[in-house]
């Protein structure tokens, strides 16, 4: 397909690197993360500030050529559809055996170099988030991956999402379902703005929380 232009930056992207929007039947702007939906779209960059400006501006109208609404929540709307799609991924990786839960085997998961992603609940201890970090941080050192470490659930959503109890960290295999699950963390984390940071000082393609 070709590149695509965001209505707000107008920078061009190729489309599944940027959201797809629609009119929906009620004339109220729709967000489209599949890229599915019938009907004239246009594509925003997928960053929650660039949606609110969208918004704010009444940029929709003018790109579907159409006498179009958009709810003030839209960001919020996509922001939950994001978190749905990420934590429906995670719980299909987790029923795959992609998933290990609890500090002792989110630690043993890293340093056998199996882990492709954690994941802190919100709630999570600075102890906890500490002790995986430096597992984190030694595996990177030896030449090993640099697994990415990122915080964006309640200890409540990843318990349902995996159907467990009191999960607050979780390791993520480098399989299929976990890969999948991990693309959609991302972009989850991308649209809300929150920044890698490298495992090792120098190093990239990490998130790591700091706390």
């Amino acid at each position: 397909m070709n590149d695509r232009t965001c209505i707000v930056t107008r920078q061009s992207e190729a489309p599944e690197r940027l959201l797809r929007f629609v009119a929906g039947p009620d004339g109220t702007v729709v967000p489209d993360l599949k890229r599915n939906l019938p009907g004239r779209g246009c594509w925003v960059t997928p960053s929650r500030d660039i949606v609110e400006k969208a918004v704010a501006k009444n940029l929709f109208a003018r790109a579907l050529k159409a006498p179009v609404k958009a709810p003030s929540d839209l960001a919020e709307q996509v922001d939950r559809l994001y978190a749905a799609s990420a934590l429906g991924t995670l719980g299909l990786a987790r029923k795959a055996g992609a998933v290990a839960l609890g500090a002792a085997k989110v630690e043993a998961t890293v340093r056998s170099g199996k882990a492709a992603g954690v994941l802190h609940a919100i709630e999570a201890s600075p102890d906890g988030i500490r002790k995986i970090a430096a597992a984190r941080k030694s595996v990177a050192h030896l030449g090993g991956p640099h697994v990415p470490a990122i915080r964006l659930f309640s200890e409540q959503e990843m318990s349902l999402a995996m159907g467990a109890t009191n999960v607050i960290h979780a390791a993520v295999l480098g399989q299929g379902p976990g890969e999948a699950a991990l693309k959609r963390i991302t972009a989850l984390a991308a649209y809300r703005g929150i920044e890698p940071e490298p495992a090792l000082p120098g190093a990239a393609g990490a998130i790591e929380d700091t706390e």
